[in-house]
C-alpha cells in the first residue's frame, strides 16, 4: 500500500531539470549483408558502469560493437552514442574508445609510440604525456620502448588498450579484451574497468569467459542469432526462468528429518539425501528462502549451509542460448 502525505502549505514547485540521456541507446537496430541478416531488431540503453556482452560465435557481438563505434550505419533502427549518430561523425569518435578483436597494431612501433599516435589522432594537446600516462595505467612502462611485435598477446592487448583510453573516452567498447592475458594481468584489467565505472565510464566488453564477465560486474546483454534474448542483472534474469527449476544444496543437523518436512510444502517439488546434504528443487526461489528458517525450526534440526547452485551466469547463459 503506497501512503500519499499531503503537504502542508502549498510550496512552489521545483523543476528536477532534464533526465541524463544514456550513453548508449538503441532502438530496433539492424545490419544485414545481402541476405545474412548479423544484427536483428536490437534495443537496449546503457549508462555509466560495465555491461558484458555475450552470446555464442556468430551472435552478432562484433557487428553491434562496429556499429556503436561507427564503422558500420544501422541498415535500419537507431544507433545512438551520446545522443548522436557515431557514424562518420569524429566529434563522437572523440568520445568512444575501442579495442578490437582483430590485431590492430603495427609491429614496427614502440608500445608509446603507438599509444602516442592515438594520442595525436584525437587531437591530444601533449601526446607523450597522455601516451605515458595511459601506458601506466595498464601496467606497461617497463615494455613501452620496445617493439610490439616482440609483445606477447597480452602485452598486445594491453598497449590496445592504453591506446583507446589514452584521450579518457567518456565510452569504451571491447571486444574480447581479456585474450591471452595472465590471470594476474586479467584481475589487474578488470579493476581497471571497475575503477573506470565508478568515475562514470560507459563500458560495453564481450567475451567468451563467463567467469570474467561475473568478475566485473552483473550486468549483460545477451545476444543469440542476431538477436538480444536478454539484458539486465543476470541474477534477476535467473529470478524470472521459472520454467527452469532451482536446484539449492541445504545442510543440516538432520537431513532425512528436514526432508520430511520440506517434501509436504507445496513450493517443493523435489528433494534428494546425497552425501553434501539435500539436493532440493523449487520454481520459487524467493518463496524457499523464507520457507526454510520455518521449516528448520519445524523439523527441530540446525542449518549448517543453504547453497544456491545454480545462479551462477553460466546457468543463465546456457539457458539462453539452448532454450
Amino acid at each position: 500500500m503506497t501512503t500519499h502525505v499531503a503537504p502542508a502549505a502549498a510550496a512552489p514547485s521545483v523543476n528536477p531539470g532534464p533526465v541524463a540521456a544514456p550513453a548508449i541507446h538503441l532502438a530496433h537496430a539492424a545490419r544485414w549483408y545481402g541476405n545474412v541478416v548479423a544484427v536483428n531488431d536490437v534495443s537496449f540503453s546503457l549508462g555509466a558502469g560495465v555491461t558484458g556482452l555475450l552470446g555464442p560465435n556468430g551472435a552478432g557481438k562484433t557487428t553491434l560493437l562496429h556499429m556503436l563505434a561507427g564503422f558500420l550505419a544501422p541498415s535500419a533502427g537507431t544507433v545512438l552514442v551520446l545522443g548522436r549518430s557515431p557514424h562518420r561523425d569524429p566529434s563522437v569518435y572523440r568520445q568512444i574508445g575501442l579495442v578490437p578483436e582483430r590485431e590492430a597494431v603495427y609491429p614496427f612501433l614502440t608500445g608509446l609510440e603507438y599509444v602516442k599516435f592515438n594520442a595525436r589522432l584525437q587531437g591530444m594537446r601533449d601526446p607523450d604525456r597522455a601516451a605515458r600516462a595511459a601506458i601506466a595505467r595498464v601496467g606497461l612502462d617497463d615494455a613501452m620502448d620496445r617493439q610490439i611485435g616482440g609483445y606477447s598477446k597480452g602485452m598486445r592487448q594491453r598497449v590496445k588498450v592504453a591506446g583507446s583510453l589514452v584521450h579518457d573516452p567518456q565510452v569504451l567498447l571491447l571486444d574480447e579484451p581479456f585474450n591471452g592475458m595472465d590471470p594476474r594481468q586479467r584481475i589487474a584489467m578488470m579493476d581497471l574497468l571497475g575503477e573506470l565505472a565508478v568515475a562514470g565510464r560507459t563500458i560495453l566488453f564481450s567475451s567468451h569467459i563467463l567467469e570474467e564477465v561475473e568478475r566485473v560486474g552483473t550486468e549483460i546483454l545477451v545476444m543469440v542469432a542476431g538477436r538480444l534474448a536478454a539484458s539486465g542483472d543476470f541474477r534477476a534474469i535467473r529470478a524470472l526462468m521459472t520454467d527452469r527449476p532451482h536446484n539449492i544444496t541445504v545442510r543440516s543437523s538432520d537431513d532425512r528429518r528436514l526432508a520430511t518436512t520440506l517434501m509436504a510444502d507445496p513450493a517443493v517439488f523435489a528433494v534428494e539425501l546425497t552425501q553434501a546434504g539435500l539436493s532440493v528443487q523449487t520454481a520459487q526461489l524467493g518463496v524457499f528462502r523464507r520457507l526454510i528458517a520455518g521449516a528448520s525450526k519445524a523439523a527441530g534440526v540446525r542449518l549448517f549451509e543453504v547453497v544456491s547452485a545454480d545462479e551462477s551466469l553460466e546457468s543463465v547463459f546456457d539457458y539462453l542460448v539452448h532454450r
